[in-house]
């Protein structure tokens, strides 16, 4: 393991947390991903390119200017019901990238010392179906892919589900889709969600908004804790460098030009608001608030909070036609 980075956090420490209103977000650590991460990632983000954002030192770049990346979830209770937002990795899954290959985390351990153990939880949200936000939707039993999370509702939008249903997929994605998401499916557990226009409301205090360009369907996720939010960007923002200088796309970015879009609009409306911004990839801090930096932004970091007790009422949910790719 010691190739693919330490992770994060020790498998016994708490959850690192943040307040929301009346919610408490959880990063839930799977793994550190490799200095090679940011070259491949994101070229065009070079060691010039950092240098001209000092605040992204020391937390999300190296002194040498490379960036800092990481795989992680986020484990939040809406209103009593269990949401996790997507499921990263996977542990024992075959893949080409050799920094997924074969993992072996304590992922489950910590989701559940945060108080998620998996057959608790009751909606699964995936921003979009790329490998490392799908893996831990199955976990391998009696040489079998079953599903991880037995009494959730995985949620998907439809968008996305059309495009990679519709595509000739290369082998290692239809690997991933085998082992990570036609299990859910052939569950009937896979529910796909048309999002429009402001977003689409969920569960109460989840609202998934469109944010296509890094896949066709991708969305970030608001959640709504009464007097504040927080938006997990998913692969919208993949690093804070991308804050400074939102130009900068992705190698796997399925139409960069409407990523970029995308990722404006959205931190445009974040932007001086307050709102949390919680990144798929950040590493710790992981958390903060958009400001205006000039003609960009930055990330003005958000401390972890002490976990709070009580629990809020369980609340009605809303959700979208069952998916049947």
């Amino acid at each position: 393991m010691a190739e693919n980075g330490a992770s994060p956090q020790p498998a016994d420490s708490p959850a690192p947390s943040w307040a929301v209103g009346d919610l408490l977000v959880h990063r839930i650590d799977e793994v550190a991903l490799p200095p090679q991460t940011g070259p491949w990632l994101l070229p065009t983000a070079t060691p010039d390119v950092v240098d001209g954002a000092p605040w992204l030192r020391p937390h999300f770049a190296e002194t040498d200017g490379v960036l800092r990346l990481a795989s992680h979830t986020f484990a939040v209770e809406a209103n009593g019901l269990r949401v996790l937002i997507d499921t990263g990795i996977g542990n024992g899954k075959t893949r080409a990238n050799p920094a997924w290959h074969d993992l072996d985390t304590d992922y489950l351990h910590r989701l559940t010392a945060a108080g998620f153990a998996p057959e608790s939880v009751d909606l699964v949200v995936l921003t979009h179906l790329h490998t490392d936000h799908v893996g831990w939707n199955t976990r391998r039993q009696d040489g079998r892919w079953v599903p991880t999370f037995p009494r959730a509702r995985y949620l998907a939008s439809r968008a996305e589900w059309d495009h990679w249903a519709n595509s000739d997929l290369e082998e290692p994605r239809r690997q991933m889709f085998r082992d990570s998401v036609h299990p859910i499916r052939d569950a009937g557990l896979l529910d796909l969600v048309d999002v429009r226009g402001p977003g689409t409301e969920v569960a109460d205090g989840v609202r998934l908004l469109s944010t296509p360009g890094h896949t066709p369907g991708h969305v970030a996720v608001r959640l709504e804790g009464g007097d504040r939010d927080a938006v997990v960007t998913g692969d919208c923002v993949h690093h804070p460098v991308q804050m400074r200088h939102p130009d900068i796309t992705s190698c796997v970015d399925t139409d960069p030009n409407r990523a970029v879009r995308s990722r404006r609009e959205l931190l445009a409306g974040l932007a001086d608001t307050g709102t949390l911004l919680l990144g798929g990839h950040f590493p710790p801090p992981t958390a903060g608030h958009v400001v205006r930096d000039g003609g960009g932004y930055r990330l003005e970091a958000a401390a972890p909070a002490p976990r709070r007790n009580g629990a809020a009422s369980a609340p009605g949910m809303r959700a979208g036609s069952r998916g049947r790719g």
